[in-house]
C-alpha cells in the first residue's frame, strides 16, 4: 500500500475521532438543564388515599348501585356510614333493610347502634331487645344496651346488664367504667368504689376520669376536682371542673351522658329530662314495684301473742266555769305499773281538775272553734266618713315589655338534602350531576347541585328540601327512576356550596 493513501486514511481517522469529541463535548455541555428540569417532572407525587372506612363506603356504595335491594350490601353500607360518622345515612341504610327483612339479627342491631350513637337510646333498647332474640351473642349487645339503660334513667336494668357482661367478658374494662358511673348515679359509693379499684391500681386514665365523675355526681366536688387536676392537663382539667358542681343537679339521664360520653345539657335543660326519657323511666320503675318483693305470704306456725291492751282512764268532765273561747286542757295520763300476780284495785273516780288560763292554743283548729255560723255586725260608718272603695283612682298604665330581640340567623342553618352521588373532584360534580339529571328528570332539574366535604370525598347533594318527609317521598320516586339516592340533614355551620 502507497504511503500516501495510509496517511491519508490515518488523517480521515482523526478529524472523525476529533468531530466525535466536539460532538460529546457539546452534548455534555447544554444536558444540565434539560436534564434536570427532566428531573422534576418525573418526580413522583404523593396523594393522600381515602381513609379506610371511605373506602369501605365507596364499595358499599357501588354495590348498592348495582343491586339496590340487596341486604348485605345495605347492612354494609350502613356499617361503613356509621364509620364515617354519617348517622343520619347510616339510619336510612338500616331503615330500608329492615323493610326488606325487619326481623333479621345485623338489621336490628346496627338500629340499635345507630340509634344510641345519635342521642335517641328509648329507640335503641327494643332493637337490642330483637337482635339477642334473633340470635345476637349477649357479649355484642349488653354493653351498649346497657349503656342505653343508663341514658334512659333505669340504672338497675343497667347494672344487671353490665354484670352480664362482666361475667362473659371479665377484662371488659369500659363495661366496668360504666357499672361504676352507674352505681354513683344510683348514690351507692361502696359498689361505686369497688367496680372502679381493679382499674385504679393499674393506674388507667380514664378510670380516674370515671371516678372523678362519680364523686361529683355523689356531691364530693372537691375531691373530684383534685383528682382532675392530678391525671389532667391543666388546660383541660380547667375546663372540666367548672362542669364537675352541676353534676348533683343533673338527671339520672344526664349524669349518665355527661359521664359516659362527654355530653352536657344546655342551661335551660338542667335538672329536666326529656319527657319520653322521663315516662320510660317511670315504666320500668312501675313495672318493677309490681315484682314480688319479701318473704311470701304464709301461715304462721308460731304466732306472736297479741299485746294486752291497757284501759286509758277516761278523761275528767270540763267544769262549767271554762269560757267558751278557752280551749280545755287535757290532763296526760300517767302509765300504770304492771303487776303479772297482783290484781289491782279498779282506780278511784277522777277528780275534776280547776282549769287555768291558756296561753296559747295547741292547735290551729283550736284556736279557732270559738267561730260559729253567726253573721258578724256591719262597721259603723260616720257621717262623715268617705267611702275609698268607691273613689276610682286613675292609674298610668304600665308600660309595654320591650321586644324580645330576634336572635340572628345563623349563616349555614340546618337544611334538608338528597345526596344524589359522592366524588373526590369537585369539578366532576357537573358532569355527574347533568348524567343524573336526564335519568332523574323534573325531580332533579328544579334544584341546583351543592357539594359538601364528605370525609376525603365530596358529597353531591340536591335541596335543599322543605322538609324529611318531602325528602323522603323524593328518595322513593328517583329509586323508582333507577337513581338510588338517601336523605342527608347537614348540621348547623357546615357550609354548603353550589357546584358550578
Amino acid at each position: 500500500m502507497p504511503l500516501w493513501r495510509a496517511r491519508s486514511r490515518d488523517v480521515k481517522r482523526a478529524r472523525l475521532a476529533l468531530s466525535s469529541l466536539f460532538a460529546a463535548c457539546a452534548a455534555t455541555a447544554f444536558v444540565p438543564f434539560p436534564a434536570a428540569a427532566q428531573e422534576m417532572v418525573s418526580r413522583e407525587v404523593v396523594q393522600p388515599l381515602p381513609s379506610e372506612e371511605v373506602q369501605r363506603l365507596n364499595r358499599a356504595l357501588v354495590a348498592l348501585a348495582r343491586t339496590p335491594r340487596e341486604l348485605d350490601a345495605l347492612v354494609e353500607a350502613g356499617t361503613a356510614a356509621m364509620g364515617v360518622d354519617d348517622l343520619e345515612a347510616a339510619v336510612g341504610f338500616f331503615g330500608r333493610a329492615a323493610d326488606i327483612e325487619p326481623g333479621h339479627p345485623r338489621v336490628a342491631l346496627g338500629l340499635g347502634t345507630v340509634y344510641l350513637r345519635s342521642g335517641r337510646p328509648a329507640e335503641a333498647i327494643p332493637q337490642f331487645d330483637r337482635a339477642r332474640a334473633a340470635g345476637v351473642p349477649d357479649r355484642e349487645v349488653l354493653s351498649d344496651q346497657a349503656l342505653a339503660f343508663d341514658l334512659v334513667g333505669d340504672q338497675p336494668a343497667a347494672q344487671a346488664a353490665y354484670a352480664r357482661v362482666m361475667e362473659l367478658d371479665p377484662g371488659n374494662e369500659e363495661a366496668r367504667r360504666r357499672l361504676a358511673v352507674s352505681h354513683a348515679i344510683s348514690g351507692n359509693r361502696v359498689r361505686f368504689e369497688e367496680a372502679l379499684r381493679p382499674l385504679l391500681d393499674k393506674r388507667d386514665v380514664a378510670a380516674f376520669r370515671a371516678r372523678a365523675f362519680g364523686l361529683a355526681i355523689l356531691g364530693d366536688q372537691e375531691r373530684a376536682a383534685a383528682i382532675t387536676d392530678q391525671v389532667m392537663p391543666r388546660d383541660l382539667s380547667s375546663r372540666i371542673t367548672p362542669y364537675l358542681a352541676y353534676m348533683p343537679r343533673l338527671t339520672p339521664a344526664q349524669q349518665a351522658a355527661a359521664a359516659n360520653l362527654g355530653i352536657f345539657p344546655r342551661a335551660a335543660d338542667i335538672g329536666r329530662d326529656d319527657p319520653r326519657l322521663a315516662r320510660l323511666a317511670a315504666e320500668s320503675k312501675v313495672d318493677r314495684r309490681l315484682e314480688p318483693a319479701g318473704e311470701p305470704l304464709g301461715r304462721n306456725d308460731n304466732p306472736a301473742p297479741a299485746p294486752t291492751l291497757t284501759p286509758t282512764p277516761t278523761p275528767a268532765p270540763v267544769p262549767a266555769s271554762v269560757p267558751a273561747s278557752t280551749p280545755a286542757v287535757m290532763p296526760a295520763p300517767v302509765p300504770l305499773p304492771v303487776v303479772a300476780t297482783v290484781t289491782a284495785a279498779p282506780p278511784p273516780p277522777p277528780v275534776p281538775v280547776p282549769s287555768q288560763p291558756v296561753s296559747a292554743p295547741l292547735r290551729v283548729a283550736d284556736a279557732f272553734a270559738d267561730l260559729g255560723d253567726d253573721a258578724l255586725p256591719g262597721p259603723r260608718i260616720g257621717a262623715d266618713a268617705v267611702d275609698l272603695s268607691r273613689i276610682a283612682i286613675k292609674r298610668e298604665a304600665p308600660p309595654p315589655p320591650p321586644k324580645p330581640k330576634e336572635p340572628a340567623k345563623p349563616v349555614h342553618p340546618s337544611r334538608v338534602w338528597v345526596q344524589v352521588a359522592t366524588g373526590r373532584k369537585v369539578d366532576a360534580l357537573g358532569f355527574d350531576w347533568r348524567r343524573l339529571s336526564r335519568s332523574g328528570g323534573d325531580l332533579l332539574t328544579r334544584f341546583k347541585p351543592h357539594t359538601t366535604p364528605w370525609g376525603e370525598a365530596h358529597r353531591l347533594l340536591a335541596g335543599p328540601v322543605d322538609s324529611r318527609e318531602k325528602a323522603q317521598a323524593m328518595v322513593r320516586e328517583l329509586k323508582g327512576k333507577g337513581v338510588d339516592t338517601f336523605l342527608y340533614v347537614s348540621p348547623e355551620g357546615e357550609e354548603i356550596q353550589i357546584v358550578k
